[in-house]
């Protein structure tokens, strides 16, 4: 990925020019005649207000001008950031066990190999599915063909664009109710989209419809067991007045 700009995401060379130490003049863009990245001079705090607020010359500033395969090691971050994004959905999927009240100190030793089970599955298993999903969905849905390093320029602006999960410590220390972490999950889908768009260059719907999908399969495979468990219960309870009403009936 090479330097864009952060107003129309035409490929520049160079972001500025640097005339001595804390001196530097800002490069316009060949395209649009606006400055290349405003964002080179401004605080950090402002970044991160700005893609708070999902705006794409933020994304296009940390995804192709902070965030540059020829200034940092691109397969190094990229696994790091793996880790860390599987650590947070790790501690989500406790937080909502321990919500439901399946985790405590009283624990038995099949109890705990049963959740351990289950949150490997929910991480690892789930995030399979959530990626093929999406990356299906970026194929078919986008017309985009998937290469290599394309694959991994979209994968890293993914996890790079799910840093709402880093709310999830300021629950380590306060207590939240389990819904505030489905409102995280909400801004990580919105956040996903506006990097895809910006990483894809397509329709804002589009990119949130296959950020959707593949959340919604995610979900889907993930509660599937629950799912299953519920619908035979449902079952069941149709056929308890039915059984009890042909005992009354030979009675």
């Amino acid at each position: 990925m090479g330097y864009r700009c952060i107003q129309c995401g035409f490929t520049i060379k160079t972001l500025y020019l640097q005339y001595s130490p804390g001196n530097i003049r800002l490069m316009k863009c060949e395209n649009c005649k606006a400055v290349a990245d405003e964002y080179i001079e401004c605080e950090i705090m402002i970044i991160i207000i700005d893609l708070i607020l999902h705006k794409p010359k933020a994304y296009r500033h940390l995804l192709y001008n902070v965030i540059n395969q020829e200034t940092l090691k691109f397969q190094g971050l990229l696994w790091k950031l793996a880790a860390i994004f599987l650590l947070f959905d790790a501690y989500r999927y406790l937080i909502l066990e321990s919500s439901k009240g399946n985790l405590g100190s009283s624990m038995s030793y099949s109890s705990l190999v049963s959740v351990c089970c289950k949150m490997l599955m929910d991480v690892f298993f789930g995030n399979f599915i959530f990626l093929l999903t999406f990356f299906f969905m970026v194929k078919i849905f986008l017309h985009i063909s998937i290469s290599v390093s394309r694959c991994s320029d979209i994968l890293l602006g993914l996890l790079i664009s799910c840093y709402f999960k880093i709310f999830l410590i300021a629950m380590m220390v306060w207590e939240f109710p389990s819904s505030v972490i489905f409102i995280i999950e909400l801004f990580c889908l919105s956040s996903n989209a506006v990097a895809l768009k910006v990483m894809t260059e397509s329709s804002m719907n589009r990119c949130v419809w296959t950020c959707f999908s593949a959340y919604a399969i995610k979900f889907v495979f993930v509660q599937a067991p629950e799912l299953i468990l519920l619908g035979k219960l449902i079952q069941g309870w149709s056929q308890m007045p039915l059984t009890l009403s042909l005992k009354s009936a030979f009675i």
